[in-house]
This record gives structure tokens, C-alpha cells and sequence, in this order.
């Protein structure tokens, strides 16, 4: 009797099944199992068209492509330049988080520039968009407002108002009749955003997409989605502080390690060109348990101020409380001070946090971290013109970081003339060197180990 073979794929991984099931046990996805079709016959090849041919790459030109701005800088900044004619970018992020604001921001300036947009509101109707406009100052004649979840709707829409530049919020709730499947499924997403980016390839129209996210905070729908597009960026920011942080994750235009920097505020969204003041302390006088770092996001360099408090505590199981770093590396740390550097902590309560509300998950802030440890135990300010940079090892060395030179010039930059880093030597010795590290006419007094 012959073996039944597999009917049914899943057409994101290739996974195979015997009979349908709605989600795939290999990727996880749900809706992408299909019926496989029949055999189709082989392909004929066919003549080339004439100027089709293929040539050697040395004799192909490197055409330019033409950026033009979108009236915010850092938004271009992040795109390489600007938005390109033609290309698809996919701007993701969690709710409430200020898509929407943004790039009804980029409508407006694009707008104001003489350049036709129309923006397609999918989750929104046309006058709470208008109610947001006019709250932001983003009322223009040139832009264009519609509030449709059709895909052939939107298409008519393009076809009548020929916009220079097209916006839809949100990918995922746009449907069309060509697709089985409810708004945001893995086939009607893949279906919305291959018909927009056909229309912007063939009429040379920038696409801007708004995409949801899910719980992990990856993009929602098909993977596939990511990779049709030509630029992915991230809009990040938590929604109790009012920093935004946009990042490119795909470009095809321009590099892919830039950072936009953003601030809500109750006008709208404004960009912010020089984040140096965001992240550190307005006190004006140097405290005990503080210590500033440099960190990269992206291609920036940005200063960020750490702080600790130590408290003695007779609990049998201190508190370890942190608040933007990480919580085990905060152990580590504790635990190389302890072990090599001799200080006392297991009986005492320690409370690391950052300014601004800014996140560090890189290596090279740990020797801010550990400076501001041992100033909060010693009780002692480090000099208000020092900065540390640097990753800590659990033998106590101090190792290089990447963009070391960037970050000790952004710190010359703001005016801290004595950078502690992995020349320093041990942790031991370097905590010593920062303490040493005095302004002219100052004294500060080494603590004793």
C-alpha cells in the first residue's frame, strides 16, 4: 500500500503536514498552513526582453538615489538621508508609544513643502486624526485625510488624489478582498503590504507603514513582511518618560546603526538634537554614589549618569533594587567589589538606577556603575569632571569597549577632562585613580581599602 504523502505547508517555514492545523509546530505561526496545489509544469524560458540583458557589473553605473527631507531631522538621520522615491518603510513600535503622532508630523512638513500626501487612517476615524492636527499644528491644505480598512478602497484613493507621498496606520488592519482571513492574519498582511509596495515601485511613491508589535516586541504578521520593505525602523520608548528613541533595524538607503532622538511633550513630538542634557542630574554639585558614563546608541554617543544609594539593612536576604540596568550584571558587580576590592555589601540594601529614564544593557557602563557603588559606600563624591567608561571582568579587569575613542570625545565635549577606562589598570587601582582625579585647586582626600 502506498505511503500517503504530505498535502498540506506551512508557507512560511516549509513545515509539512499530513492534515490541516492552524498553527505550524515548526515556526509557531498561526494561519500559514495551506493546501499544497497541484503539480504545475515547468517553466519555458523565454527571450530577454531588448535593454534587459545582463551586463558585467563594471560596466553597470552607480545611480544615485535621491533623498529628499522630510522636515525632521532626525527622522532623516535615522533613514539615511531622507525617504527615497519609491521605497517602503515599515515604522513599528508598542501602543501609545507615538507612531501616529510621528509621522503625522512627517506629513505635516512634507506638506508644508509643497508635496501632495494623503494619509489612510485604518484604526482611527477622520476626526480624531483631525483633533491630533490641529492639536500639533499639523493642518495643511496639501494633506490629505482618509479613513478607510479597504485595500481597494485606498487604491481608489491613490488613484484620485495622485498624493507625492502615501502614509497607512496600520499595515495589520487593512484587509483585502483578494485574501481569506481576518484584518492582521499572516495572508492578509502579506497581501496589504506586497499590493502597497507593487504601487510604490511602479509609480515611484514613498510608502510610509505603521506596524504593530506583539507581547515579545517583535513585528506582528509574517516574517516575510520585514523582508519586503526597504527600511524597518523601531520606535522605542517607555510610555511614563517622554524620550523616544527611533532605530533602524533594516535600510536599504543607508546605514542601519543610527539613533533618532525624540521628546513627547504636550504639543506633539519634537526632535532633539543634542540629548547630552537628558540623562544627566541638574543638582549642580557633586553627591556621593554618583558617577557619569558614556554609552553608543547607534552611531551617538550619549552621557548618562549613574546613581546608587547603599543602605544597612538587618533583613536576612538584602535588596538588590535596580532601575534601567541589568539586574544580574548589578550582581556581578556587587560581587567583584566584594570579592576583590574588599568592600562589604552583603549586609547592606543597594539601589542602582539611571537618569532620564534611559536604559543600559551594554558591557561598557560597568565601571560607572561599580564607581558609583563605591562612592555611595565610602560616602565620598567622585569628582564632578570625571567620567568612567569600561567593561569589568569577574577577575576585576577593566576591558576595552567599542567606539572608545567617540565616547571619550563626547566626554571632552561636555567638559570631563579625566576619563576612566581600561588603562587604568584593575578595578581596585582605577577606583583609586577616579578618586585621585581632582580639578585644579581641589583636593579630594583617596579612601583607604
Amino acid at each position: 500500500m502506498a505511503r500517503p504523502t504530505s498535502s498540506y505547508a506551512c508557507s512560511e517555514c516549509g513545515w509539512t503536514s499530513l492534515k490541516w492545523v492552524g498553527r505550524c509546530a515548526e515556526c509557531q505561526a498561526w494561519g500559514t498552513v495551506v493546501e499544497r496545489g497541484a503539480p504545475v509544469a515547468s517553466v519555458r524560458a523565454m527571450a530577454v526582453p531588448e535593454g534587459r540583458a545582463a551586463r558585467p557589473i563594471t560596466e553597470l553605473g552607480t545611480e544615485s538615489l535621491a533623498h529628499w527631507p522630510s522636515g525632521i531631522a532626525e527622522f532623516d538621520r535615522v533613514l539615511g538621508g531622507g525617504i527615497v522615491p519609491g521605497a517602503a518603510i515599515l515604522l513599528s513600535g508598542e501602543p501609545g508609544v507615538g507612531k501616529s503622532t510621528l509621522l503625522l508630523e512627517v506629513a505635516s512638513r512634507a506638506a508644508r513643502t509643497g508635496i501632495r500626501v494623503l494619509y489612510v487612517s485604518a484604526e482611527e476615524s477622520a476626526g480624531q486624526v483631525r483633533l491630533r492636527a490641529e492639536r500639533t499644528g499639523a493642518l495643511d491644505d496639501e494633506l490629505y485625510l482618509a479613513a478607510e480598512t479597504d485595500l481597494a478602497t485606498i487604491l481608489g484613493h491613490v488613484d484620485a488624489v495622485r498624493p507625492g507621498l502615501l502614509i497607512v496606520d496600520s499595515v495589520q488592519t487593512v484587509s483585502s478582498s483578494m485574501s481569506e482571513g481576518a484584518p492582521g492574519q499572516p495572508a492578509q498582511v502579506r497581501e496589504v503590504a506586497g499590493t502597497l509596495i507593487r504601487v510604490a515601485k511602479e509609480r515611484g511613491l514613498p510608502v510610509l507603514l505603521i506596524g504593530h508589535v506583539t507581547k515579545d516586541g517583535s513585528i506582528a504578521g509574517p516574517r516575510m513582511l520585514e523582508h519586503l520593505v526597504d527600511v524597518v525602523c523601531s520606535f522605542e520608548g517607555d510610555r511614563q518618560t517622554a524620550l523616544r528613541f527611533v532605530r533602524s533595524l533594516k535600510n536599504r538607503f543607508g546605514p542601519t546603526d543610527e539613533v533618532g532622538c525624540f521628546e513627547m511633550t504636550g504639543d506633539g513630538i519634537a526632535e532633539v538634537s543634542d540629548p547630552s542634557g537628558l540623562f544627566l542630574s541638574r543638582s549642580g554639585t557633586a553627591v556621593s554614589g554618583t558617577c557619569v558614563t558614556v554609552a553608543v546608541e547607534g552611531r551617538r554617543a550619549l552621557p548618562v549618569e549613574v546613581q546608587a544609594l547603599i543602605v544597612a539593612t538587618q533583613a536576612p536576604q538584602p535588596r538588590r533594587v535596580v532601575n534601567g540596568v541589568d539586574a544580574s550584571r548589578v550582581a556581578m558587580l556587587l560581587a567583584v567589589l566584594e570579592r576583590r576590592c574588599g568592600f562589604r555589601l552583603s549586609s547592606s540594601d543597594v539601589y542602582v538606577s539611571t537618569v532620564g529614564g534611559i536604559r543600559l544593557s551594554e558591557p561598557g557602563a560597568d565601571l560607572a556603575i561599580a564607581l558609583a557603588i563605591a562612592s555611595a559606600v565610602k560616602d565620598q563624591a567622585l569628582p564632578a569632571t570625571t567620567a568612567a567608561v569600561g567593561e569589568i571582568s569577574l577577575a576585576g579587569e577593566i576591558r576595552p569597549v567599542a567606539a572608545a575613542k567617540q565616547r571619550a570625545a563626547e566626554a571632552r565635549r561636555l567638559g570631563y577632562t579625566t576619563i576612566v577606562d581600561s588603562t587604568a589598570g584593575p578595578l581596585k587601582e582605577a577606583i583609586r585613580v577616579a578618586f585621585a582625579a581632582t580639578a585644579p585647586g581641589e583636593r579630594v582626600d583617596v579612601p583607604a581599602f
